[in-house]
């Protein structure tokens, strides 16, 4: 994949751009500031683009503002956002959209280098990577909605792996039920919350997400 890097950490910077070389993809812009990356966006049209939130000049949500005008222009581009925490303003902006092709994870709770590498993929290829921890924090802002609060608490759990770009099979072998057992529950989640009549991959994360702005 042709990847853009944005990334004020020289240090951390360069070895993402060794690390993706190595994996055989292409860097074609590594950037340390939001200005810089939409330029680079611009010129280059990259498959994905993998940014940290806290980028000069405030150090706070520089980097998820200038994803979301980069989505915002050109939607077809993927973008993984990388945080030390949930910036939940505009996490929620980013991911109350169109979340094909969009992954939010957070630099602490990467425990292998094979974890990130499995996101940037799926994310390329269209799908979604959510840390588990930025899920649970935006429900919490939610937790007052109706159709969100008719749900079992197995039904939540799996919405919350469902969240994470997770296949009904994933799910099954996370929570060591069966597949089918699955497949009951998010039927039931799609009911609640609505999304019987919502066709396509987008309506498993739509679930979780379509509510966050609320």
């Amino acid at each position: 994949m042709r990847v853009i890097l944005a990334e004020d950490s020289t240090l951390l910077r360069e070895g993402l751009v060794r690390l993706l070389v190595e994996e055989g993809h292409e860097v074609v812009a590594a950037v340390g500031d939001p200005g810089a990356l939409v330029d680079a966006v611009a010129g280059h049209r990259p498959d994905i683009v993998v940014a940290d939130v806290r980028m000069p000049p405030t150090h706070t949500d520089e980097g998820l503002r200038a994803a979301l005008a980069i989505r915002s222009r050109w939607p077809g581009t993927r973008v993984l956002v990388l945080s030390q925490y949930v910036e939940k303003r505009y996490a929620t902006e980013l991911l109350s959209g169109d979340v094909d092709g969009v992954g939010y994870l957070l630099k602490d709770r990467v425990a292998h280098v094979s974890d990130f590498l499995e996101a940037l993929e799926r994310v390329g290829a269209g799908g979604t990577a959510f840390d588990p921890e930025v899920v649970r924090q935006l429900l919490a802002r939610t937790s007052h909605a109706d159709p969100l609060g008719t749900l079992t608490p197995r039904e939540r759990e799996v919405l919350d792996h469902m969240a994470q770009g997770c296949t009904n099979a994933s799910v099954a072998a996370r929570l060591h039920v069966s597949q089918s057992a699955v497949e009951k529950h998010v039927n039931a989640i799609f009911d609640k919350l609505g999304l019987s009549h919502v066709t396509g991959y987008s309506r498993r994360v739509l679930a979780v997400l379509r509510y966050l702005g609320s």
